[in-house]
């Protein structure tokens, strides 16, 4: 069967390789072709700089004998020295904007023409290579980033700017080492606890990143050929990344079951002669924006391991994009599907339980607004992960600014998170209703009668509850990127995702939502995507 999604990486370079004439006969020879393999099929990769915007100060949160400037060397004494207060913090400049950047003319210039670019189009004088596409002397334009996953806009709060400084400050990077040497101290402990605590779980292990979680847990459970990882299509490439690991490292058999089908994968999981099997999914898709099934995933889990009357069946769920974004206090899409929690996110039954998540997996670097990544788990797996993890035990320790904004951001989630998730479910709600009056205002006679869900998905338009991941198909590579540029000019960035992110000729625009954005931008945004869909399906009509 075909893979897609994150599975279908392996299958394009292997594409690449096999379209090669003959083995290239040197380094220079594969880098040539390389590259202009990339550029024929329209996939290669820029880097375009951007400036992100400092907001005015907050004088809400400012006395009124506060100046409305401060002396940086003495503002930064002050935190050094633990006096200095979340309103002084706002006093000093405001902080960045988690949705707002500049960016210079001939970056802009350039993108737009996607003309390749390293990151330095910011510096003309030093630019690597010289534009085709028109120079400009204009000032910076505004972007409104829909492309960043920090989806609470924890990343800029007052709270955890002042924790990040008062530790770099004091601290610096901390101990530079792995965990197990000298790299682990009591604030790595505190920030575990607090993550543990959310998860509901005992215990809790940190990474350097996301990817490196996944790449250390899947091929450290999965060790032999005695075992059988089950994955989805459209997983992460972190878990795509780990399963070849554990493939490769320990013998492990890896099948991918279709997405979101958890008939199949029933099917598959009973008909596997493997002693253990694992079953790892994303609980939140990062390009679907769509939801696993998991109240199904976990029923199939508990049945197979009464009938074997033994643990044979193992559940790891990547809470990536879900961790402080929905479920009871922003513990994920588990605590949502699975969980007891009252109200809008009840939809779960007395049959399976957010406790049948052996392994979750999670990141810092999203809505936590950090950056590494963490694995909840029981004790005794923890015991096991810290000795047996190679990406854990073999990287060095989260810096200790990283490690205090996590833990800044995690007090933040249990003052106000619920009201942060709140504004960002608003933000979802406003874009599905703006873009289906618009789309509907274009097509009247074609959407008479159909609900605003129907009407986004007609045109390719996904957008789930309480997912902020909205995807907007467009198809071709070239179709998207052209989709993309014109938002840009609109003044949004929401970013063409092209092979091998996702499959051929599924190349779509992704729009990240945040707490942090207003609402007449998101509406704005929301009339521009309708008008990129409709403007397409007029053109088709008439060919």
């Amino acid at each position: 069967r075909k893979r897609r999604g994150g599975h279908r990486a392996e299958a394009t370079a292997s594409g690449f390789i096999a379209a090669m004439a003959a083995p290239p006969p040197c380094w220079d020879e594969w880098r040539a072709r390389r590259l202009r393999s990339l550029e024929e099929r329209q996939l290669a990769r820029s880097l375009r700089p951007v400036e992100p915007v400092v907001r005015p100060t907050d004088d809400s949160a400012t006395t009124d004998d506060e100046s409305a400037t401060i002396d940086d060397d003495a503002f930064a004494t002050d935190v050094g020295n633990g006096r200095a207060d979340s309103r002084s913090a706002s006093a000093a400049a405001g902080g960045s904007s988690p949705v707002e950047v500049r960016v210079a003319p001939d970056t802009l210039a350039r993108w737009l023409a996607n003309d390749r670019d390293l990151g330095h189009s910011h510096e003309p004088s030093t630019s690597a290579a010289p534009s085709s596409a028109p120079s400009s002397s204009s000032s910076s334009r505004r972007l409104r980033l829909f492309s960043s996953n920090d989806y609470l806009g924890m990343s800029t709060h007052r709270d955890v700017r002042v924790a990040t400084a008062r530790a770099a400050l004091v601290h610096g990077s901390g101990p530079r080492s792995s965990a197990l040497v000298c790299g682990y101290t009591p604030a790595h402990s505190r920030l575990e606890r607090s993550l543990a605590k959310l998860k509901a779980t005992e215990e809790c292990v940190l990474f350097s990143s996301g990817y490196a979680a996944n790449c250390g847990v899947i091929p450290a459970l999965c060790d032999d050929p005695g075992c059988e990882i089950f994955s989805d299509e459209l997983n992460h490439a972190s878990i795509v990344d780990g399963c070849v690991l554990a493939a490769k490292r320990g013998g492990a058999k890896v099948t991918v079951y279709r997405h979101r089908d958890a008939t199949a994968l029933s099917e598959l999981v009973r008909a596997s002669r493997a002693n253990r099997v694992m079953i790892v999914t994303d609980s939140l898709f990062s390009m679907d924006g769509d939801f696993a099934p998991l109240r199904e995933i976990v029923a199939l889990k508990r049945a197979e391991n009464a009938r074997c009357g033994r643990a044979r069946v193992l559940l790891c769920v990547d809470e990536a994009h879900a961790t402080l974004v929905c479920g009871l206090r922003g513990s994920g899409a588990a605590s949502m599907l699975l969980g007891s929690s009252v109200g809008r996110e009840s939809i779960a039954d007395a049959d399976v339980s957010v406790a049948d998540v052996d392994v979750s997996v999670g990141t810092l670097s999203k809505a936590i607004g950090s950056h590494g990544g963490f694995v909840t788990c029981s004790r005794a797996m923890k015991r096991v992960l810290v000795s047996s993890a190679r990406s854990a035990m073999f990287s060095t320790s989260l810096p200790a600014p990283t490690v205090a904004a996590a833990t800044a951001a995690l007090k933040v989630n249990e003052s106000i998170g619920d009201e942060m998730r709140s504004r960002l479910r608003g933000a979802i709600d406003a874009f599905a209703a703006t873009c289906a009056a618009r789309i509907r205002k274009t097509h009247a006679a074609r959407c008479g009668g159909m609900s605003d869900d129907a009407v986004n998905r007609w045109r390719g338009v996904r957008v789930t509850g309480n997912s902020p991941v909205v995807s907007v198909m467009i198809g071709s590579e070239s179709a998207a990127l052209a989709a993309a540029a014109e938002l840009l000019r609109r003044g949004f960035h929401a970013p063409a995702i092209r092979p091998p992110t996702v499959p051929a000729n599924t190349c779509r625009l992704r729009v990240a939502l945040s707490a942090s954005h207003g609402l007449g931008d998101v509406r704005e945004l929301a009339e521009a995507v309708a008008d990129l869909v409709g403007a397409r399906a007029t053109a088709t009509a008439k060919l």
